[in-house]
């Protein structure tokens, strides 16, 4: 007889029924039944075929914020469902939302390992100290994140030809897997191992609406085989009766082409010669005999049009989709700043040694930090070993910016 009190596996089944009718029979992962919304297997492969095109850039992303070189394998994509998911996930986890908008809308997330989590935050922050996922390490966990959903949006856009797919801010949450904000029903999961430096590989989630995922797909021109190309010519080398259905083929176009008289005899006049010499077996034959019937002499040319291309508009870009990462090397100048004040040119002068200067800053207030002469961030001083430093404390909204430039 238990005491009353739940197991984790009981509260994970009671969260589980909470996402909007989400059941064992839909969860998927673990032999559960599959949804009947669920992706066809092909559908997951160009799925994954449109992740394993990010990969690249993905890798160089997190070795520029991290600062080493770093791997990234996308191990797989599958359908799965919120008590899938979390029978398979830590019992705590950083879990990172951010949900695509625009004409693509979806829910979106990444889950992190805490000890991800941490490798990410410590070498973007500098801080080979850090054990702990506090503001300022969830914020450059945000930030890492943000980057990798910047690529992928950049190769949805160009999969699709959608210039409107965007994303919100990210936002990070670390916490028990049970309270991780995912999307409703059944989700579409690709699961990466990251590795950085020399540590062992970190698993990497990634969660996608199922809505989101079919969306692009159907965009992406879904799963349809690709049209045979030459076709005449490549039944035409299979076998002699390929070579006769590539000589007619042929000579239908040519005849096709010439419109009158003795322009329309000689196209089909090159149709019977390519079908009697396909008829031998000769596949390349039928294969001429098309190209004949295509361009049945220099006296009859084909009939070439003008290229119609499709008119230019200007298009606003998106901040959300701009691949930051690019630029993420480029050093910049960091101020701290412990207060300014106004002196006539003769008290300036007249300064010398010992004297002191009044500052418009009051005794223990926070110090400006400048970049590139802007401010940006409030701070403290502290004293690290012999060295002074500034812990950060206040980030400055951009709507303060804004009026700084004013």
């Amino acid at each position: 007889m238990s005491d009353g009190a739940l197991s984790q596996e009981e509260i994970d089944s009671l969260l589980a029924g909470l996402d909007g009718g989400s059941s064992p029979a839909s969860s998927g992962g673990g032999g559960a039944k599959a949804s009947p919304q669920a992706l066809s297997p092909q559908e997951i492969q160009v799925f994954k075929a449109i992740l394993d095109s990010t990969v690249g850039a993905q890798t160089q992303n997190l070795s520029i914020v991290t600062g080493l070189p770093v791997t990234v394998q996308l191990a797989q994509v599958d359908t799965t469902g919120r008590e899938g998911l979390l029978r398979d996930s830590p019992e705590e986890v950083v879990a990172v939302t951010v949900p695509f908008a625009g004409s693509l809308p979806g829910d979106h997330c990444f889950i992190l390992t805490k000890e991800l989590g941490l490798k990410i935050a410590s070498l973007a922050n500098k801080d080979e100290g850090l054990s702990d996922l506090d503001d300022m390490a969830m914020s450059a966990v945000q930030e890492a994140i943000s980057n990798l959903t910047g690529t992928e949006i950049t190769v949805i856009s160009e999969k699709t030809g959608n210039r409107n797919v965007q994303s919100s801010v990210a936002e990070g949450k670390f916490g028990p897997k049970a309270m991780a904000s995912l999307p409703p029903g059944d989700m579409v999961r690709a699961i990466y191992q990251v590795g950085i430096g020399e540590d062992q590989p970190q698993r990497l989630v990634e969660l996608f609406a199922l809505s989101f995922v079919k969306d692009v797909i159907a965009s992406a021109g879904g799963a349809q085989p690709q049209p045979a190309q030459g076709m005449g010519g490549r039944q035409g080398q299979d076998s002699g009766y390929g070579g006769m259905g590539g000589g007619m083929a042929g000579g239908m176009q040519g005849g096709g082409y010439a419109q009158q008289g003795q322009q329309q005899m000689m196209g089909q006049m090159g149709g019977q010669m390519g079908g009697q010499m396909g008829g031998f077996g000769m596949g390349q034959s039928g294969m001429m005999g098309g190209q004949m019937n295509m361009y049945p002499g220099s006296m009859n040319p084909p009939n070439v049009q003008p290229v119609q291309f499709a008119s230019l508009q200007m298009q606003q870009a998106s901040p959300e989709a701009g691949n930051i990462g690019l630029i993420m090397d480029v050093f910049m100048e960091m101020t701290v700043e412990l207060g300014r004040t106004k002196k006539a040119i003769k008290e300036i002068l007249g300064m010398g040694e010992g004297t002191i200067i009044e500052l418009d800053k009051l005794a223990g207030e926070p110090v400006d930090i400048l970049v590139n002469h802007k401010l940006i961030a409030k701070g403290e001083v502290v004293v690290i070993d012999e060295n002074f430093g500034v812990r950060v404390t206040e980030i400055v909204s951009p709507m303060e910016r804004m009026s700084d430039l004013g």
